[in-house]
């Protein structure tokens, strides 16, 4: 899967730089034409049951637009799942994911063996997706020995400022979990940082990639009736990452870039 030749061997550092700031930087039109219309199609194969499935998880979207109707697992060809997971077992998903622009990227933030956590495609279909709450990505709800600290996010659809687009809060991620279960933020905090004030929304074409710390505070709006909205979010993180779960197995999780060898 392609970056676009002029993204190829972009200066990393100012965005990078940005990262440990404000907890997000833009990469600009990353993804090649011809990889995103391969990814767009990809993504409705999956939904309509038009390729075989290598073993994902599927969410289907709520009528109602509450997270706690949503249904759990394939449903039939659909074109309303609010998400998909696992989307490193499909090829071409796994290629930009493994893209060298990337792998710069997460070797620069993470040292040595580089797994991942989750890669994920979050689907606001043409009915208007549901919004999501400012929330976080970490804490005990993940289950984890240590926390990650960077995830990838490419826009497959355009994502404007009344359309779906990220939003975050600048900094927020430097003050750590706002509860230790992670996840969606108190209103106490909320009212205390002026969330609604302090908020920067991050309108993006397809294509454009953005950096996320994981402990960011972010939130999305719901997409324009009549557009979809997919962003494919992917979480890297240190190959030294256990699995703390104790109902289940334990997860192993998909290695992504292999530790370099020594001098």
């Amino acid at each position: 899967m392609r970056v676009r030749a002029e993204a190829e061997r972009m200066d990393i550092q100012e965005p990078l730089a940005q990262l440990e700031t404000d907890g997000y930087a833009r990469l600009g039109r990353v993804l090649s034409d011809e990889g995103l219309a391969a990814l767009r199609e990809r993504s409705e194969d999956l939904m309509l049951g038009r390729v075989p499935d290598p073993g994902l998880f599927f969410q289907m979207d709520a009528r109602t637009g509450q997270y706690d109707d949503t249904g759990l697992g394939w449903r039939g060809p659909s074109l309303a799942y609010r998400k998909i997971e696992r989307l490193e077992k499909d090829e071409r998903f796994l290629a930009w994911i493994s893209n060298p622009l990337f792998e710069r990227v997460a070797r620069a933030r993470i040292a040595g063996g580089v797994v991942l956590y989750r890669a994920i495609l979050f689907n606001k279909g043409e009915p208007g997706g549901g919004a999501i709450r400012w929330h976080q990505d970490g804490g005990t709800l993940w289950g984890l020995s240590q926390e990650p600290e960077l995830q990838i996010w490419t826009a497959l659809d355009d994502a404007p400022v009344d359309g779906g687009c990220l939003e975050v809060i600048p900094g927020t991620h430097r003050q750590g979990l706002a509860r230790p279960m992670g996840g969606v933020i108190p209103d106490e905090r909320l009212v205390a940082e002026r969330a609604e004030e302090r908020a920067v929304a991050l309108p993006v074409q397809a294509g454009e990639v953005v950096l996320l710390h994981n402990q960011l505070w972010h939130r999305s709006g719901p997409s324009r009736e009549g557009q979809r909205r997919r962003g494919f979010s992917i979480c890297y993180m240190s190959a030294t990452t256990r699995c703390l779960r104790k109902k289940h197995t334990p997860r192993v999780f998909f290695p992504v870039f292999a530790e370099r060898p020594g001098p």
